[in-house]
């Protein structure tokens, strides 16, 4: 299979190296109004304008790095960007969907139905290794440590931006990586614009959703509503979401405004109903966050943001006996977070530097009721303090950082990083860090305990050196690739260890090496055509002794979009976990999906557009666990009004 993998995406990547650099001449020919004009532009707005090939205007810039604004070309950490308008291409429902079509990000889907829960792991780590913001706020679970995405409403987010590797420098407990999640901005016009969406699909699955944003006076303000549901799409497996945010800024002077958001997710999910095992299991979460912001321009070169917030998160799993209905093992978890940080950003001359602070105090109430009694209230208090510089020299860029993480349950950690960008060539980039990073352990498994599970309360934090070494170019003007190598020396690793009761304790039980490969490569449009293909290499081993695991994943994309208000695309996504045999898994195949999008009604005011996907178009096999088994073939269609 490794090898069906490997040639799918090399031809892929063949078609774009062979086929597309001879185009450059037949699209110039053509003069298309939407791509722009490079004869008469200096070497600076010429490299702008290469990049504008591929990204929008406001995409150039992502401050997830290094926690202030930056070019993408700034940028020496691996990162990839994913778009609003690339997620309503899609036609996504979950954020989980999304990223499953990023390169080296692997999603691990659980039920792998309508809405459900999922795990991220970004170059083969750990689900607890990847951090997960909403605008700042820490979306992971104290609990568990992964983060579930599926309490984060698909529809108003305005970008991702994803760090692959620690970004603990900027971040804190980081150790795999960061998921940022942008949301959409307050409206700036006193005129509202919005979009009313809504689509159906079998099995009674359907997504309903709507957006307004404007300004009344000095207010801006962003406001959504949406729900999800469905029967299932296999084994019954029913899901239905409601969600609720808003967005509100104050412009308080040109130099001073005050933000406050607001959200409200409540997923409820049912995992299986089991014949064999006698057993029904389903899900309720329910997240409420509440952030206050304010940002001030001191001076031209000086600027101050500073955010409060509040996140509250309620998960309920109840296990029944699926014969008389009666409770086998009902779980509940109950986490609150109470943050806030504050920031400088100095922009003079050649280095913008930051410096900031960061604390936050958690707090988890833990119950277990049935066949197995527990209850816990461990917390934990954090606080932090770091430091960077994006200095651009000439073709240079370095970017030092530092940054201090102290906690009440692990102690202290020091995560310096550097990072650089050469500029080889008019149209190349490379990239380099070094890095170190950690990832505290989830509060169950120091403080609190689990099902047959004692907490270990000398449990140590992971820690790990990370060495990245890529290049990013476009070799003609109308072909962008990337490529990049990794790896990981990872410390303290955790693992599961046993006690004479039977009972499980997580230990620090050795260290890790992980290493790999990911490459990329992506067209511009060629009589309205683009390509886009993604594999990915990671090499894990835990000891001499061990059998090392091999992940590895490709994706395949081509897309036709006429820019006059129909688009199609077909993408195939392939990942390769090695699991044991006797896990029940099947991954033998590439997942295809089709997406299509057509302009019903077009004018300066309203655009109304009919959208439909078909999923899994040749019935793959997808599970990672024989009992949870990935839906076949089903289709869905909606129609989307934007005002």
């Amino acid at each position: 299979m490794g090898k069906k993998c490997f040639f799918a995406a090399a031809s892929a990547l063949i078609l774009c190296l062979f086929i597309f650099p001879g185009a450059r001449f037949s699209y110039a020919a053509e003069g298309s109004n939407d791509q722009p004009d490079t004869s008469k532009m200096s070497p600076a707005e010429l490299t702008k304008a290469e990049l504008l090939l591929f990204w929008d205007e406001k995409d150039l810039y992502v401050q997830s790095a290094t926690r202030s604004q930056k070019s993408i070309s700034q940028v020496a950490e691996n990162m990839t960007v994913v778009t609003a308008k690339e997620i309503e291409d899609m036609n996504a429902h979950t954020v989980a969907e999304v990223l499953n079509r990023v390169t080296d990000v692997f999603v691990d889907f659980g039920t792998t139905d309508f809405g459900s829960s999922s795990i991220l792991h970004i170059q083969g780590s750990e689900g607890r290794h990847v951090l997960v913001l909403v605008d700042g706020v820490t979306w992971n679970f104290l609990n568990e440590g992964s983060a579930e995405t599926n309490t984060i409403p698909v529809r108003i987010i305005d970008r991702i931006e994803i760090i692959k590797g620690p970004a603990s420098s900027s971040w804190g407990s980081s150790l795999g990586g960061v998921v940022n999640i942008i949301t959409k901005n307050a409206g700036s016009s006193p005129v509202p614009s919005g979009t009313l969406s809504g689509s159906i699909g079998e099995r009674g699955t359907q997504d309903y959703n709507g957006e307004v944003s404007g300004k009344a006076g000095p207010l801006g303000y962003y406001l959504f509503a949406g729900k999800q549901r469905s029967d299932g799409l296999r084994d019954n497996r029913d899901f239905e979401s409601y969600s609720l945010y808003s967005k509100l800024r104050f412009d308080i002077s040109r130099d001073v405004n005050v933000g406050l958001t607001a959200g409200y997710s409540e997923p409820h999910e049912k995992f299986l109903d089991s014949v064999d095992f006698d057993l029904s299991s389903k899900g309720v979460a329910r997240t409420l966050f509440v952030t206050g912001s304010v940002d001030a321009v001191i001076s031209p070169e000086l600027s101050l943001q500073a955010m409060f917030y509040t996140f509250k998160n309620r998960f309920v799993q109840l296990n029944d006996f699926l014969s008389t209905g009666e409770p086998f093992l009902h779980i509940i978890f109950d986490e609150e977070t109470t943050a806030g940080s504050g920031k400088l950003v100095w922009k003079h001359g050649i280095a913008t530097g930051v410096i900031g602070l960061d604390f936050s105090h958690g707090s988890l109430d833990q119950n277990f009721d049935g066949i197995y009694m527990l209850n816990a209230n461990p917390s934990i208090d954090k606080w932090a303090v770091y430091a960077n510089d994006t200095i651009s020299l000439g073709d240079f860029t370095v970017t030092p950082g530092v940054r201090f993480d102290h906690n009440n349950v692990t102690g202290s950690f020091t995560s310096p990083s550097l990072g650089v960008t050469y500029k080889l060539a008019e149209k190349t980039i490379l990239r380099g860090s070094v890095s170190r990073g950690f990832t505290i352990p989830p509060l169950s498994w120091t403080s609190g305990g689990g099902l047959f599970t004692d907490p270990n309360p000398g449990l140590a934090q992971e820690s790990v050196w990370s060495y990245q070494v890529g290049v990013e170019s476009n070799l003609t003007d109308f072909l962008w690739t990337k490529a990049t190598i990794f790896r990981y020396d990872l410390s303290d690793s955790i693992g599961k260890g046993s006690l004479p009761s039977g009972n499980v304790i997580y230990v620090n039980d050795g260290n890790v090496k992980r290493q790999g490969v990911e490459v990329e490569a992506e067209t511009v449009p060629f009589y309205n055509v683009s390509l886009k293909a993604g594999f990915a290499y990671i090499h894990k081993r835990a000891s001499e002794e061990t059998d090392p695991t091999v992940n590895y994943a490709c994706n395949i994309g081509i897309k036709y979009d006429d820019r006059k208000g129909l688009m199609a695309q077909l993408f195939g996504h392939y990942a390769w976990w090695d699991l044991a045999e006797d896990s029940g898994a099947k991954y033998d195949t590439f997942i295809w999906d089709m997406n299509v999008r057509k302009s019903l009604f077009s004018s300066e005011k309203v655009n109304a557009e009919i959208f439909a996907t078909a999923h899994n178009i040749f019935n793959g096999s997808y599970y990672t666990s024989g009992l949870e088994k990935n839906p076949r073939r089903w289709l869905e269609a909606g129609l989307r009004v934007k005002f």
